[in-house]
C-alpha cells in the first residue's frame, strides 16, 4: 500500500507581526533574548480554479502570524484554529547563526510528547517554534519557523482505493450537521471524532467510541491542506497521539480530513483509511519540522520590510510606479531599467539645466552630473527652479553643484553631483597664465564625457557647445543639444558614427556640420 505524504505548514507572516516586534523589542525585551509565547492560527486548506483549465490548484496550508499573536488573550476567528508555539528573538545576526537549533527542536519535541503523555490533551498537538533577529536600522528581519512533527516507524499506509472524497463516505446531511456542530461551538475544535452524525473532542475516544463499531469510528482534523493525496501536517501529530494513547485499537484508523469549514458548492473534505504495521514502541519517537527557505533548502527566511518602511526607498518605488504604469498602458516596448541606467551630463545648470534635470529624474534617471562655470544670481530662482533666494546670498554658491544638492533634497534616490568648470571656446583667447588650468579642464571635460552615457548641451552661447560636441563626436557619445533664443528654440540629437561602410548618409550631423557659419560669440 502506498506511503502516507504529508503536506507541511508554510508560514504566513504579516506585516503586522514586524511592526510589533519591532516595539516589544526596543520597549520591553531589550536585550533579553528569553523565550515568548506566541500564537498562530490557520484554516481549512484552499483551492483556486484556473481560468484555462478549470482545474483546482491547492494553495498551501498557511500557519499564519499577525501584531495579535503577541496578545495572550487573542481568540482567532470563527472557522480558523489556534496553535501555540514561542518565539524567540536573538541579538545579533552571529547569536541568530550559531543558535543551537537541535537542541531548542528537540526542547519543543518533548513538551509535546510529555504533554500527551501526562495529560491526554490534544492542544500542543500543532505546537511551534520561531526563532528570529531584526535588523531594526535596516528594517530586515531573520526567521525560521519550525513545526514539530513525530516520525511514524513504521510508516502509515492508505489503503489501496487511496484517499477519496468524503461525500463517497457520508452523506450530504451528515458532512452537514458535521460543519453544523463545529460552527455552533464557543472554540473551534482543531482534533475531533466522528461517529454517525455527531462529533466529539478526541479526548473523549475511549467513552465516545464505547459501544461504536470499527467501521463507524471516525478520526477528524482541520486539514490545512488542499492537496487531494496528501494531508496536512497535523495529521501526523493526531496519529502519533492515537497510538501512544490507543495502540490496541488504532492500527487501523478512518481519517476525515475536514476542509469544509466554509460553505462550498461541493464537499471538498477527504477520506482515508490508513494503517500501521508493527508493535507500537513506548519510546518517544523521532520528529521533523524545520520549515524550508524559497530555495527549498533548510535555512532561515528574510523579510525586508525597507521598501515598505524606509522613506527614501519609498520614492524610489513611487517614482517607478507612475513609469511602469504608463508603460504597462500606453508604451509597453518603453524601456525602463535601460533609462534608469543611463548616465547623463548636463552643461549648463541655468534655466535649460534646471527644467531637464527635473524632467530626467521624472523619467527615472538615477545619474545626473551638472557642470557649470558660474554662480547662482538674484535673477536666477524666478527662472530656474533648482535655486532659492538663499542660494543668491554672499556672492552666491556655485550653480552646479547647488543644483545637484537641490536634487538630492528633491528625491534622495538620485545620484547627482556638481563640477565648476569653464569650456574653452573659439574665438576667446587663452591668457599664458591660464594655459595649465584650460588644459585641466579640457581634460576634466574630456573624462566627464567619457564617464556618461548622453551629453546635453545646455549652455548660453553658440561656441561653447563647439568643443563638447567634437569630444562627444570622437568618444561616440550621443548629445542632445537645446538652445533657447527669444522667440525661437532649437533642439536636436546627434551621436554615435553609424558602423556602415561606405556611408550612406543617414548618420545625424552635429551642431556645425549643419551649420555653414563658423562659431562666434
Amino acid at each position: 500500500m502506498p506511503i502516507v505524504q504529508f503536506a507541511p505548514f508554510s508560514s504566513l507572516i504579516q506585516p503586522s507581526f514586524w511592526h510589533e516586534l519591532t516595539n516589544l523589542k526596543i520597549d520591553v525585551l531589550r536585550l533579553s533574548d528569553e523565550a515568548q509565547p506566541l500564537t498562530g492560527s490557520y484554516t481549512a486548506g484552499r483551492s483556486v480554479t484556473d481560468r484555462e483549465s478549470g482545474k483546482e490548484i491547492a494553495l498551501g496550508g498557511n500557519l499564519s502570524v499577525g501584531s495579535e499573536s503577541f496578545d495572550k488573550d487573542f481568540k482567532v476567528s470563527p472557522g480558523s484554529v489556534h496553535a501555540q508555539g514561542i518565539f524567540k528573538n536573538y541579538n545579533t545576526i552571529e547569536e541568530f547563526k550559531a543558535a543551537d537549533k537541535t537542541a531548542l527542536f528537540n526542547e519543543e519535541v518533548v513538551k509535546i510528547w510529555e504533554h500527551i503523555l501526562a495529560t491526554r490533551d490534544t492542544a500542543l498537538l500543532n505546537r511551534f517554534l520561531l526563532i528570529t533577529f531584526a535588523d531594526l536600522k535596516k528594517y530586515k528581519y531573520f526567521y525560521w519557523f519550525a513545526f514539530p512533527a513525530f516520525v511514524s516507524k513504521p510508516a502509515w499506509e492508505i489503503a489501496e482505493d487511496g484517499w477519496k472524497d468524503a461525500a463517497a463516505e457520508f452523506s450530504s446531511e451528515q458532512l452537514s450537521s458535521i460543519q453544523e456542530q463545529l460552527r455552533s461551538r464557543a472554540s473551534p475544535l482543531p482534533f475531533f471524532l466522528v461517529r454517525d452524525d455527531a462529533i466529539a473532542p478526541v479526548e473523549d475516544y475511549s467513552t465516545f467510541f464505547e459501544s461504536t463499531p470499527p467501521s463507524s469510528q471516525t478520526i477528524a482534523f482541520i486539514d490545512p491542506s488542499a492537496h487531494p493525496t496528501n494531508p496536512g501536517w497535523p495529521l501526523r501529530n493526531l496519529l502519533a497521539y492515537l497510538r501512544a494513547i490507543y495502540p490496541e485499537t488504532t492500527s487501523t484508523v478512518r481519517v476525515l480530513c475536514w476542509r469544509d469549514t466554509e460553505t462550498h458548492p461541493t464537499w471538498k473534505s477527504r477520506f482515508g483509511v490508513l494503517e500501521i504495521g508493527g508493535v507500537p514502541s513506548k519510546e518517544r519517537p523521532s520528529a521533523v519540522g524545520w520549515e524550508k527557505n524559497p530555495q527549498g533548502k533548510l535555512g532561515p527566511r528574510v523579510a525586508d520590510l525597507a521598501p515598505m518602511m524606509d522613506p527614501t526607498r519609498l520614492a524610489n518605488q513611487a517614482v517607478d510606479l507612475n513609469l511602469k504604469l504608463m508603460r504597462w498602458r500606453i508604451l509597453p516596448s518603453l524601456d525602463l531599467e535601460k533609462i534608469s541606467t543611463t548616465k547623463c551630463l548636463l552643461l549648463g545648470a541655468g534655466t535649460l539645466g534646471c527644467y531637464v534635470a527635473r524632467t530626467l529624474m521624472g523619467w527615472g534617471v538615477r545619474t545626473i552630473t551638472l557642470v557649470d562655470s558660474s554662480r547662482v544670481s538674484f535673477s536666477n530662482p524666478v527662472r530656474q527652479p533648482l535655486f532659492e533666494f538663499e542660494d543668491c546670498l554672499d556672492g552666491g554658491k556655485p550653480k552646479a553643484q547647488c543644483a545637484a544638492a537641490r536634487l538630492k533634497k528633491i528625491f534622495p534616490g538620485i545620484n547627482a553631483s556638481g563640477h565648476t568648470l569653464s569650456i574653452p571656446m573659439p574665438g576667446h583667447p587663452v591668457p599664458a597664465a591660464s594655459v595649465a588650468q584650460t588644459k585641466a579642464e579640457v581634460e576634466k571635460l574630456e573624462a566627464l564625457i567619457a564617464e556618461h552615457d548622453v551629453v546635453f548641451l545646455l549652455m548660453d552661447s553658440r561656441e561653447s557647445r563647439w568643443l563638447p560636441t567634437v569630444i562627444a563626436a570622437a568618444k561616440g557619445k550621443i548629445v542632445i543639444n537645446a538652445a533657447l533664443g527669444f522667440d525661437t528654440f532649437l533642439v536636436m540629437r546627434h551621436g554615435a558614427r553609424a558602423s556602415s561602410v561606405p556611408p550612406n548618409g543617414t548618420r545625424l550631423g552635429c551642431y556645425y556640420c549643419n551649420d555653414i557659419v563658423a562659431p562666434t560669440d
